[in-house]
């Protein structure tokens, strides 16, 4: 499995390993994009993978002003079911220095909340971008490059060796324009506006996870 469900935070991998790699989503309620973010994340890497904490990697989400305690926006529920991906047994919480402690990976729905994550410190800076910058970051990076996921540990090695290369690239490789690494918030919008922004969150979520995994998704 991945991790149980509700909170995110699968039991085995608790304590922070070097075989374990967590990928945390951030938006700021943590009712509408982190956790589509998080159950498409989960869905496409048991496509990939089959078994993702098998591989090592914990998928989770918190919300700067984390709605604690609560479910998923109904719109968001009904995107994630249209695209396949399982809405049930949410939970919603708020941001705390732990989980960024523990997270290998930070990625944000928008560039004031990467700037919140880094300002709570934990050498958090080299870790945590905007879903849309890392995707951009992503794919300049040459798969050949990165470990072989076939290997023994090979998926979190190959995890954490994408974060180091994409940081590297951050200062070189820029947004084309202020809104290209944000991802909208849709609270409070019609299912219209949640489904362009599950669409445009899947879009963003799959270069990512087929480099994380060195697989691709199914057509």
């Amino acid at each position: 499995m991945i991790a149980p469900q509700g909170r995110g935070i699968a039991g085995p991998g608790t304590d922070s390993t070097t075989d374990t790699f967590r990928i945390l989503h951030v938006s700021t309620g943590n009712v509408c994009r982190s956790p589509i973010t998080e159950r498409l994340s989960r869905h496409a890497l048991a496509d990939r993978l089959g078994d993702p904490f098998a591989g090592g990697l914990v998928v989770e989400s918190a919300g700067t002003w984390g709605h604690e305690g609560a479910p998923m926006e109904a719109h968001a529920a009904t995107v994630l079911a249209d695209l396949g991906a399982d809405p049930h047994g949410f939970i919603g919480r708020e941001l705390l220095d732990e989980h960024v402690i523990r997270a290998d990976l930070v990625l944000t729905a928008t560039r004031d909340h990467r700037a919140q994550v880094i300002s709570m410190g934990h050498s958090a800076g080299l870790r945590t971008f905007t879903l849309k910058e890392f995707t951009r970051l992503v794919r300049a990076i040459d798969p050949a490059t990165l470990p072989d996921p076939a290997r023994a540990g090979g998926v979190v090695d190959r995890a954490r060796a994408l974060v180091q290369a994409a940081a590297a690239l951050r200062g070189w490789l820029l947004a084309p324009n202020a809104e290209a690494d944000e991802v909208h918030d849709p609270y409070g919008a019609p299912i219209t506006f949640f489904r362009s922004i599950g669409d445009e969150i899947n879009q963003a979520l799959d270069p990512v996870l087929t480099a994380l995994t060195g697989v691709a998704g199914r057509s």
